[in-house]
């Protein structure tokens, strides 16, 4: 299991929403860069980075925060936020993204996410936003007709390297993991999944290790920044789990 710190970036700053509503945005740290340097000082793996703006505009807005974090840390860097182009997929992945993350591409554009998986084998995540177990869209703002499971289904044979199940009822809310929704998903799929939204501290962890890898990992946003959730805690109960 992986535990994600997350960076989600609006205007340049690192912000947590809640439930997915630009309008109310916490802000925790005007340098991204040293944000990211920090979780890698706690001893994570990898890093999700979301740049919000983005995602609504449909393009990058917040390059330079990224560009600031990639040149922080040596760590794999996941992104998501507005990548809708092969372009865009593949300027990305040229300045040293690890993992690209599509999400309202998957659900608009399928067959992009298709060739932007077959043209970068084991890079692209797709990620699944819902509201009620249905898919939402262009930065959270819109829910389609389309249930979360089925839109997995789709990407079953498309070589995707992880599905980000995502329960924006819960994000940023410190309500805790829709564990039971995020299984429904993986249990659906054979692509690792990672769960996100609302993860408020240990027993989130717990958690996650109790459906024994049917859940891939766990994304950490507030919980880290207003210290709910201690990274050498977590850390510890992964590896000791793991063991």
């Amino acid at each position: 299991m992986i535990i994600y710190p997350a960076i989600d970036l609006k205007d340049g700053q690192c912000v947590r929403l809640a439930q997915g509503d630009m309008a109310r945005a916490t802000v925790f740290n005007d340098d991204p860069g040293a944000q990211a340097a920090a979780f890698a000082a706690q001893g994570f793996s990898w890093i999700h980075v979301v740049d919000l703006n983005g995602a609504f505009a449909g393009k990058a807005v917040n390059g330079e925060a990224v560009a600031a974090i990639l040149q922080s840390v040596k760590l794999p860097v996941q992104l998501g936020g507005g990548i809708r182009t092969m372009a865009q997929a593949e300027h990305w992945i040229d300045a040293g993204v690890a993992r690209i993350v599509l999400g309202t591409a998957a659900v608009k554009n399928p067959q992009f996410v298709r060739d932007a998986a077959k043209a970068f084998p084991g890079r692209v995540a797709v990620g699944i936003d819902a509201r009620g177990g249905y898919v939402a869209v262009e930065g959270w703002g819109e829910v389609s007709a389309m249930r979360a499971v089925d839109l997995a289904k789709k990407f079953e044979d498309a070589g995707i390297a992880a599905i980000i199940y995502t329960d924006i009822g819960r994000d940023g809310m410190l309500s805790g993991l829709n564990i039971e929704e995020t299984l429904e998903v993986a249990q659906a799929v054979t692509i690792p999944v990672i769960a996100s939204g609302g993860l408020k501290g240990i027993d989130d962890i717990r958690g996650i290790l109790a459906t024994k890898g049917k859940i891939a990992g766990a994304i950490a946003g507030r919980a880290l920044y207003d210290g709910r959730l201690d990274p050498k805690a977590a850390l510890k109960l992964v590896e000791d789990a793991e063991c």
